[in-house]
């Protein structure tokens, strides 16, 4: 007889052959799967579930649908954006960064003329004539409220040191000037000590301030019309990308449902297809425009800028040789280097020589044609100046550099130059003020336009795979 053993199961001893089978303990329960556990396998299960869904018509129709649903709201989305931060940059410049710009500007030439003005005054016979004293006045005026405007939005480190140079400066040579006029009025020669120590300062320390702010805030001008009239090449990628994917999936569905046309999915290209002329065009416009703005308006009035202060400092030197009676020949020097930049040693270069070229056919290719020939006429005035005050007329060499009444003298020519100057600059600002508003008005509506039509490209792509989608079940 042959004995058999019940067996029970892995780790629980057999039973002999006669003996009760005791009951089999149950299993512990297992515990539950931890959050952790659970996110985990979550990308995993996610990816299982597509690639179930792909496997099928329907499914593959409905990632399709979804996708192109998604890029046509984030193609939406980042246009949108886009171009409300490209109106934006726009606005600003005119609104905002153009005029720190000019306030930089103002601040560097009316300090340039205040020193100008200044030597000329203390050259005057006599009680000092009222209108230089009121032009010193003004500058300075004009000086301190156009520092103030650059100063509320210095916007980095550099451009601040230069304020606090130009706030601190400022106070000390409008002292000095002061006393070398109280001075010169008591006929004390220490007055001219006084000026040319002023002058000295204003050179050394308060212009080169004034021009490196100037130049920081011309710079960052420049900067936002390069990102104004700059290609948005990551939108433009997108959307022309939503555009190949809807016509991908056109075709996709004529070869799976032998239908030529889907309305919803039409509707949807013709959408992203406006978007795409709309913003082409308005982009290019606009860019043509900003470009334009920074090419003969801020380009120009730079270049014209730097020729006034070249003038200005020149026409300090030219007084303060004066001034210096018989120890001017480092001013002189300093002319000679000042007006060749001008206008070149033979009149027909420098600064304004190529502002001449580069305003042909603009409003301000006058004014600067008006003044290279004042240019021409305040250098042969200088040179008399030099010839008499060389020859011992000092008085007549003084008349003659500062008498703004006489029409051939330095300071009368000078002026004229200046005017025209002003001229063109003004000219310049306002080609770059026009071409910009109008840049800014190519973009108008197309933010909400662009937003609007992403939402027609989403709901059409929606009804097109619907349709189809009913059709499986």
């Amino acid at each position: 007889m042959t004995s058999t053993v019940t067996p029970r199961g892995p780790g629980v001893p057999a039973v002999p052959p006669g003996q009760p089978v005791p009951p089999v303990p149950p299993e512990e329960p297992r515990g539950p799967r931890s959050g952790l556990a659970w996110l985990l396998e979550l990308p995993g299960n996610a990816i299982r579930n597509i690639t179930k869904s792909a496997a099928t018509t329907p499914g593959r129709f409905s990632l399709i649908a979804t996708g192109l649903i998604v890029l046509s709201l984030l193609v939406g989305l980042l246009g949108t954006v886009s171009v409300q931060n490209r109106a934006n940059t726009i606005d600003d410049l005119i609104d905002h960064r153009e005029p720190l710009a000019a306030a930089a500007q103002e601040v560097f030439r009316s300090l340039s003329d205040a020193d100008a003005t200044a030597a000329s005054a203390f050259l005057s016979t006599g009680s000092e004539p009222p209108e230089l004293r009121e032009r010193y006045e003004l500058d300075i005026a004009k000086a301190g409220v156009a520092l103030a405007r650059a100063a509320s939005d210095s916007g980095g480190s550099e451009a601040a040191r230069q304020v606090e140079i130009l706030s601190q400066q400022m106070p000390v040579y409008t002292g000095l000037v002061e006393t070398a006029r109280s001075n010169n009025r008591q006929g004390f020669p220490a007055g001219a000590a006084y000026l040319r120590e002023a002058s000295e300062l204003m050179r050394a320390k308060i212009l080169p301030a004034a021009q490196e702010l100037y130049e920081i805030d011309t710079e960052r001008l420049v900067e936002e019309q390069d990102d104004a009239a700059g290609v948005p090449w990551l939108i433009a990628l997108l959307v022309l990308g939503l555009l190949g994917a809807l016509i991908a999936a056109q075709i996709h569905l004529k070869r799976k449902t032998n239908r030529v046309f889907n309305v919803g999915l039409v509707v949807a290209t013709v959408a992203v297809g406006i978007a795409v002329l709309w913003t082409a065009v308005a982009i290019t416009v606009q860019s043509v425009l900003v470009g334009s703005g920074s090419g003969d308006g801020t380009e120009q009035s730079d270049l014209l800028v730097r020729a006034r202060i070249a003038a200005l400092q020149a026409r300090a030197d030219e007084t303060l040789t004066l001034v210096a009676r018989g120890g001017g020949e480092a001013y002189q020097e300093e002319f000679d280097e000042l007006f060749g930049q001008l206008a070149g040693p033979d009149g027909n270069s420098g600064l304004l020589a190529e502002a001449a070229s580069s305003t042909e056919g603009l409003d301000s290719a006058g004014h600067v044609d008006s003044a290279i020939t004042h240019a021409t006429a305040w250098r042969e005035a200088h040179e008399q100046v030099r010839e008499l005050d060389g020859t011992g007329d000092y008085d007549a060499a003084v008349a003659l550099a500062i008498d703004a009444s006489d029409e051939q003298s330095a300071a009368a020519a000078f002026n004229r130059l200046d005017q025209e100057l002003a001229a063109a600059i003004e000219s310049g600002r306002q080609v770059f003020v026009d071409d910009t508003t109008n840049g800014s008005r190519a973009l108008t509506l197309l933010a909400p336009g662009f937003a609007v039509l992403a939402v027609i490209a989403a709901l059409g792509t929606t009804l097109g795979f619907r349709d189809r989608l009913r059709e499986y079940r």
